[in-house]
Formats: C-alpha cells, structure tokens, sequence
C-alpha cells in the first residue's frame, strides 16, 4: 500500500484554554489534563499504525518546550498550524501533506475511539476511494482522508455544530468523489462525553479523575 501520511491537528493542552467546555465538569487543570493524555493518546495510535510519515501540525507555537518534551516527538514532524478558522487551518495542513506524500489522513486529538487499527482501515480504503470519513455521534467527524484536495471541503464549514459531517458529505457528493464512511465513533468534546468516556476508556477517566477540580467528577 502506498504510505499515507498523518496530519495530527494538535493544540498545546494548556490549562483555561484545553478543553474549555470541559472546564466546569473537570476544572482547568482537569480538562488539560485530559486534553494531554487525549493527545499522547492518538500519537501512539499514529504511529502504532505504521502508515507512513506522522506529522504534529500544532498550535501556538511549535517551538514550545510541551512539544520538544512530548515523548516519541521525535519520530514525527512538527509544524505549524496557519492563522484562521479551523477550516483554513485544515485546509493548509491538507494542502501541504497531499504535495509533500500523497494520500493523507487528517485528524484531531478528542476521539480515543480513532486506533491504529481504525486509522489502518481507513487508510486502505484511499486506495479505492477519492476520500474517507470518521463520522462522530456528535454531528462532526474525527477524520477526513483524502487522495485529492479541494478547498470546498473545508470552506464555511459550521464547526462546532451537528451539521459538520453532513455539510462535509453534501460537499463530497457535489464534487463526484467517492467517499468511504467507517461506523459512527465517539469523541469527547462536552461534559455529557464524560460518561461515555468512562465506559469506553476507564483508564482515560481515572488518569482525569485524579486530577479533576472539586467543580465536577467523570
């Protein structure tokens, strides 16, 4: 198979500004924490899935003792994410990666449901597919895959809304692409997520739990 590489979309897990809407169930240092062990969390599976170049694209600054720190950093890329929304900041990371190796596979750091496994199956199906997707239970989606890059797919996008997957597939089926869908997963972005944390990643929750403020408990 044609290597794939990852585009690993990564904020710094800094406490008050990680994991914001997280804050009044786990407090500030409880949601970095999870935003830290989240993000160790799918640079293992990235790497684990043995695809093809991984690479941090991350925000806000690079050069950031957190990154150089970040145990196997060294077996990744690191860059910058550019200015903008998301979409812009997506469609730059896409952008580069297609010119720089082909096939890439773009994703954040909230869905622990994303495994080397999973990220392996989606990568096969580029071989057959003009793109792929991660949907979420959420609305939104943990990975978009693509063979080819086009700046529809990540223009006015509603981001943090229910309508994000769906908009992004409306988009697909306009530009006649094929598209790969694996089954629905789950990401932790909202206080309600924590129980389903809990079920699916008791090891997550309790590493959290340790850390979480008095304001709330997984």
């Amino acid at each position: 198979m044609k290597p794939v590489r990852i585009l690993i979309m990564a904020k710094e897990p800094q406490p008050g500004r990680a994991k914001t809407r997280l804050i009044p169930a786990l407090g500030e240092h409880g949601a970095a924490t999870l935003a830290d062990r989240l993000l160790h969390l799918a640079l293992h599976h990235a790497l684990t899935a043995n695809l093809g170049p991984v690479e941090l694209c991350v925000t806000p600054d690079p050069a950031a003792r957190y990154w150089q720190a970040l145990p196997r950093a060294g077996q990744c890329k690191i860059s910058a994410q550019v200015e903008g929304d998301l979409g812009a900041r997506m469609a730059a990371a896409a952008q580069n990666g297609l010119n720089c190796s082909g096939p890439v596979l773009i994703i954040g750091t909230d869905c622990p449901d994303l495994t080397a496994r999973q990220l392996s199956v989606m990568a096969r199906s580029l071989q057959t597919h003009d793109c792929c997707l991660c949907p979420v239970t959420d609305g939104g989606y943990a990975l978009i895959g693509l063979r080819q890059f086009s700046e529809d797919l990540f223009n006015d996008i509603p981001w943090s809304t229910g309508q994000v997957a769906p908009v992004t597939r409306a988009r697909i089926k306009t530009l006649g692409w094929s598209c790969y869908e694996s089954e629905l997963l789950s990401d932790v972005d909202e206080p309600g997520d924590l129980a389903q944390l809990a079920s699916n990643h008791p090891e997550l929750a309790a590493i959290v739990q340790q850390t979480a403020s008095g304001i709330g408990r997984i």
